[in-house]
């Protein structure tokens, strides 16, 4: 969207941020829902090509019951079946719609500071990371080591595709726009 204006003398400029409409409430979780699902299919496309062909962590198919036992442990997640792969994507894509619909609210305050979504991303990806994980290690003792260095930057990393493509998807979804 195009946010230049002919200012009062017929120069062009950037319009003042008190002129433009603040997104409603359902704007936000609008925008922050679909940043969130798209960056919840891009994490598991980067898992796929990280974790499973380059670094062999796991088999595709494990990516979709991760998030189970992380959740409920290695036990529950074999206990389930096939039920561990729905658990475990509803828990993927619940959790990143969240994680959406909270950037989404943040974005309009970060814009009127003059702070890009890219760089955004950047930060909310290891607070992401953290805030999760501290919820993981706090529920249970099945998990990796969150303290090992390979772990950490493995999941900044991770995480760093989810906030991406989720901050430039609520940056446009919420462009400046005149009330």
């Amino acid at each position: 969207m195009n946010t230049q204006t002919l200012g009062r003398h017929g120069d062009l400029s950037r319009p003042r941020e008190s002129d433009l409409a603040e997104p409603t409430l359902q704007e936000k979780v609008r925008a922050g829902a679909m940043g969130g699902l798209v960056g919840a299919v891009v994490i598991w496309i980067y898992e796929a090509l990280v974790w499973v062909a380059a670094q062999h962590l796991m088999p595709l198919a494990g990516i979709p019951r991760n998030a189970t036992g992380l959740v409920f442990g290695k036990a529950v997640q074999e206990s389930l079946g096939a039920g561990a792969y729905v658990i475990g994507t509803g828990i993927h894509f619940v959790f990143a719609i969240a994680w959406g619909i909270a950037f989404a609210v943040v974005w309009p305050a970060l814009r009127r500071r003059g702070i890009e979504a890219t760089l955004a991303a950047l930060f909310y990806a290891v607070i992401a990371w953290i805030v999760m994980h501290v919820a993981i290690a706090l529920a249970g003792d099945n998990h990796p080591n969150y303290l090992d260095p390979v772990v950490i930057v493995g999941g900044f990393m991770s995480h760093i595709f989810f906030t991406v493509p989720l901050a430039l998807i609520v940056k446009s979804r919420l462009a400046a726009r005149r009330p």
